[in-house]
């Protein structure tokens, strides 16, 4: 889930933070149309109570959003099919940044959104896509990769599905130790297909959402407001219904993730995206910050990164294979500087970690996401 509170940090830390984070976010969504033509980029001007898109009506293809935030808040920019679909996102749009999104649009009716604050339903436009396009899929290279990302994604469901049953029984029996060992272990399945679950709208936000990051009247609720209650308050009490909440939520995930094959673009977003994920949530200590098991949630982040990567290595091999050799180095550098902190019962805890192993750590994350932000461009102009 993403950030949205300031760091537990240094200021130094923060900016290593903050470059791992958005570092290359403009070279690595260079825009190209579906048929390998520069495509236009769309300005986007952000405020903490604007969202002007330059254009609200766009032919059928790809397209770069090029979102500045001029506001005081941090802000993220959706583009939404009907049913709140998310077709593309980019998140963690600090003050005075500007940010690219390349998404993929066939003809239709589609909602942007800013989202000042990073909560609730954003600040809204109307965008009308018309005509036609080859569409990226039409590869049948990327198609193929689309389909075995799919089943990566079918494999991890069924663990999450049994695993998060096991901690909600473990909460609903009162069984306090027992939850806490199944808490990071629940969640290394959902951190591996957060760019296919954050696909659904809201779903994600109420299984993943952490506290604060909800609007004004929204209950705080899924895996985090039960960390809480685990691990400040000691006890499983009026949990029950959160839990129930939880495992439906889940149980709906699962079975929307198990039909749903994300489009080439969004593939290769999700892979860049799950890196973020690391830099804005995981190395800071925010995402579990009562249970300090970030590190957890950090494999699986990287974990699933490089299988949506991997997914698309045959194309990748031919359209840029420097590129390729370039990413694999990086992901066995990350792999190597995360792994001098796995345990024997699973990862150092984040309170555990001094700030020059957190450091090594956002540097490793800096490198490999420099190179896995340039997969969106290759990908989109084949």
């Amino acid at each position: 889930m993403r950030d949205r509170r300031l760091p537990l940090l240094t200021a130094g830390l923060l900016a290593a933070l903050t470059t791992a984070a958005c570092s290359s976010a403009d070279g690595g969504s260079g825009a190209a149309s579906a048929g390998g033509e520069a495509a236009d980029t769309v300005a986007v001007a952000a405020t903490d109570d604007a969202c002007d898109v330059a254009s609200s009506e766009l032919p059928a293809g790809t397209h770069s959003f090029a979102v500045t935030n001029s506001g005081d808040q941090v802000t993220e920019f959706y583009v939404y099919a009907e049913g709140d679909r998310v077709m593309g996102e980019v998140e963690n749009i600090a003050p005075g940044l500007t940010r690219e999104l390349l998404v993929e649009l066939p003809a239709g009716s589609y909602e942007t959104a800013c989202k000042p604050g990073m909560v609730g339903d954003g600040i809204r436009g109307d965008l009308t896509v018309t005509g036609e396009a080859r569409s990226l899929s039409e590869d049948e290279t990327l198609a193929q990769a689309s389909a075995d990302y799919q089943r990566y994604v079918q494999s991890q469901t069924g663990a999450l599905l049994e695993q998060t049953t096991a901690f909600v029984d473990a909460v609903e029996a009162g069984d306090v130790e027992g939850a806490k060992a199944l808490y990071p272990v629940a969640r290394t399945y959902w951190e591996r297909i957060e760019p296919v679950a954050e696909v659904f709208g809201d779903l994600d936000p109420l299984i993943d959402g952490r506290e604060g990051d909800q609007a004004e009247g929204e209950d705080f609720t899924g895996f985090h407001r039960i960390e809480q209650a685990l691990w400040v308050g000691g006890t499983t009490e009026g949990m029950t219904p959160y839990a129930d909440q939880l495992l439906a939520n889940v149980q709906e995930v699962v079975e929307l993730a198990d039909d749903t094959t994300l489009e080439p673009l969004q593939l290769a977003n999700g892979a860049k995206a799950l890196l973020d994920e690391i830099a804005t949530g995981k190395i800071t200590g925010e995402e579990d910050r009562y249970s300090h098991t970030d590190l957890w949630d950090f494999a699986a982040n990287l974990e699933g990164s490089e299988a949506a990567v991997q997914a698309l290595r045959p194309y990748l091999e031919e359209a840029d294979p420097d590129l390729v050799a370039e990413i694999d180095e990086r992901f066995a550098a990350t792999e190597a500087e995360l792994g001098q902190y796995r345990t024997e019962g699973g990862w150092t805890l984040h309170d555990q970690l001094t700030e020059e192993q957190l450091r090594g750590l956002s540097d490793s994350i800096t490198a490999l996401s420099e190179s896995v932000s340039q997969v969106a461009a290759v990908v989109a102009d084949q």
